[in-house]
């Protein structure tokens, strides 16, 4: 019943840490994906294999295979002949992945709603429990993580591998447009929604808990289109100056 953390989402990363150069792979790896999660890259901005080589103190190979890995992942955009670049999605584009996200997830609730076995529940309690541990402690990225895998555990137990898989994609865009434009980043209301939302699972008021994935979902849109962030820089000397 577990998620494992490394097939998705913008915190997914290795454990392989047998050689060197994994080592720096990831060190680069999370450094970055930690900035994107922050807010602290602006959409659109360009990541400069020099510039960050020379603020790692790595070589650009290094370089070249973490933006190539990211790319893969989503969390970075790929240009032939230009080069890598934090995605700037219009509004429209958020506005289809959320909408695909409310088709899916509408559907795992309904084969979910009044079926969850003692063990789910307590899986899904223990989830939220988490997200609230994470609020109290100010740990943006785990704040991030947990809301996402929130839906993929629902997926999860609703038993469709393919839906996951999907429902995987859909949200590792969604926690970057939310990092980047959602300021209200630590703000509780991920957890309680979705405590309110196993309530509802639990009691099997199906019309309960299809308000409440469908509320939940536009909410976050609404707050991601506001677009109100703070403070973000392109300096990639000054940002990764010590990573």
């Amino acid at each position: 019943m577990r998620i494992n953390p490394g097939t998705t989402g913008i915190m997914a990363s290795r454990t392989d840490t047998s050689s060197n150069e994994i080592t720096v792979d990831e060190r680069v790896y999370a450094a970055i994906t930690s900035a994107l999660l922050h807010g602290k890259l602006a959409p659109g901005a360009q990541l400069v294999e020099r510039e960050l080589a020379a603020a790692f103190d790595c070589t650009r190979g290094t370089i070249r295979k973490v933006l190539a890995r990211l790319g893969a992942e989503g969390k970075l955009t790929l240009e032939a002949n230009r080069g890598a670049f934090v995605p700037s999605p219009t509004p429209e584009d958020i506005r289809e992945v959320y909408r695909a996200r409310q088709v899916v997830e509408a559907g795992i609730v309904a084969a979910l709603c009044g079926t969850l076995t003692t063990q789910a529940k307590r899986a899904l309690r223990a989830h939220v429990k988490a997200e609230q541990r994470a609020v109290k402690a100010g740990s943006v990225e785990e704040c991030v993580r947990l809301a996402g895998h929130f839906h993929l555990l629902l997926a999860e137990l609703a038993g469709a591998p393919e839906v996951h898989a999907f429902l995987a994609k859909l949200v590792a865009k969604t926690e970057l447009y939310k990092a980047l434009f959602d300021p209200t980043k630590l703000s509780n209301c991920a957890s309680d929604e979705h405590g309110r939302l196993v309530d509802a699972l639990e009691a099997g008021d199906l019309a309960t808990a299809l308000t409440a994935m469908r509320t939940h979902l536009d909410e976050l849109q609404a707050r991601v289109l506001a677009q109100a962030s703070g403070a973000r820089t392109n300096d990639l000397a000054s940002l990764f100056a010590g990573a």
